[in-house]
């Protein structure tokens, strides 16, 4: 079964009351740029990008503990050998397709918290998705952590962005929810409009750094959408599509750069219901995400405003620690969640690692509570009380981020 963004935001049921009241706001990049030079964003405030891995993530053959003796017992066909794994110490090994997390992982970019998951833990995709984007385990709730937060701070629907078609539902508040600027609707003038348009993206010896700045976002705009083929369509994405999540983080690289008022994005990538012949497609989708992510940070580290952007990336489950009978896994449980930027503690593990032996009816047991994740995020990225969204929730991941 493929879980699309739009299944899962229909079958949900979590609409704030502020999407509900006239829909989510979809802008233009226009929009934002107009925001960038009328209201731009300080260069010193922290901008979080959420990456949602959606269909449920197999974070035991993400974040492999390949030399355990259970872990090849659980998979006999599945599990991967040590040494194909990209070795992080501490028993542990990224995917081989994962080069260059690997990278930012030696480079102290990348931060990896283990046994992420909540209490009592549902399989269900679209519940426990649902608890994942409105950070609410123990009753349904109708507004996403981000869109609490913009009930909180301001009621500006540029501060959130989906650069989706379809505003996922952490984004939406109860009098407050973000924009939707969907890759796939950018389209460029042609004829010679467009030739004059492109041209505006050139840069020019001597010209003032207001100018530079919209010229190198024309440009940044030009690469995003060249990169779109007329099957290059979020809905509509298949495993083993290569540039969707890319030409996302394209779009949200070019808005930091510019200035944009927004302190938060989404983004996102399907496909990761595994039930069967997981290991290539698994492996074809990391080395997605890793290709996209890896750019990503590395564009963002050249700059002062991308030295604050930090990366959240999550799925709403980790599959079960056996495999079953069609060389795939089930829906199961806890798993790592990624958190990449220059001002993250890289190199480091945060939170235990879940025992393979010591199991609840066959799942990983949650260490870290995905509710301390966001804390962190909302107290050290976005400088806000967690407590005043995450319904009083204010534990942390201490030492994740440097404050």
């Amino acid at each position: 079964m493929r879980i699309s963004r739009r299944g899962f935001i229909i079958a949900s049921g979590v609409v704030g009351a502020g999407a509900l009241a006239g829909g989510a706001t979809a802008v233009t990049w226009s929009d934002l740029m107009t925001a960038a030079a009328q209201n731009p964003l300080r260069p010193d405030a922290g901008v979080l990008v959420v990456c949602t891995l959606y269909g449920g993530n197999d974070g035991l053959n993400t974040v492999i503990p390949a030399s355990d003796p259970a872990y090849q017992k659980a998979r006999p066909d599945l599990a991967y050998q040590p040494h194909e794994v990209l070795d992080l110490g501490d028993g542990l090994g990224l995917n081989p397709g994962m080069k260059g997390l690997k990278n930012l992982w030696d480079d102290k970019r990348l931060a990896i918290v283990r046994g992420v998951g909540y209490p009592k833990p549902d399989h269900s995709h679209f519940r426990s998705m649902a608890i994942w984007q409105t950070a609410s385990p123990d009753t349904p709730q109708q507004t996403g952590w981000l869109g609490r937060w913009l009930d909180v701070t301001g009621d500006d629907p540029l501060r959130a962005v989906a650069i989706e078609p379809v505003l996922p539902p952490l984004m939406a508040g109860q009098r407050a929810a973000g924009a939707t600027l969907p890759v796939a609707g950018l389209k460029l003038p042609t004829g010679a409009l467009g030739k004059s348009f492109s041209l505006m993206g050139q840069p020019q010896s001597g010209e003032l750094p207001d100018q530079a700045r919209v010229a190198r976002s024309i440009a940044d705009l030009h690469t995003t959408a060249t990169k779109l083929g007329p099957d290059m369509k979020p809905d509509n994405a298949k495993a083993g599509n290569t540039g969707q999540l890319a030409a996302q983080l394209d779009v949200v690289g070019g808005l930091v750069e510019a200035g944009a008022p927004t302190r938060a994005y989404s983004v996102s990538l399907g496909g990761f219901d595994t039930h069967a012949d997981e290991k290539g497609t698994q492996q074809r989708l990391l080395t997605e995400l890793d290709q996209a992510l890896s750019a990503f940070v590395d564009r963002m580290s050249k700059t002062d405003r991308g030295k604050q952007v930090v990366v959240l990336v999550y799925s709403e489950f980790g599959r079960r620690v056996g495999a079953n009978a069609s060389d795939g896994t089930d829906h199961g449980t806890a798993g790592p969640v990624f958190v990449i930027g220059s001002s993250v503690k890289g190199g480091f593990f945060f939170g235990e690692q879940p025992s393979l032996t010591d199991l609840d009816n066959g799942d990983l047991k949650e260490s870290t509570d995905f509710r301390d994740v966001y804390a962190t995020m909302l107290r050290d990225v976005l400088g806000e009380d967690p407590g005043k969204v995450l319904s009083g929730h204010d534990n942390t991941v201490s030492g994740l981020l440097a404050t």
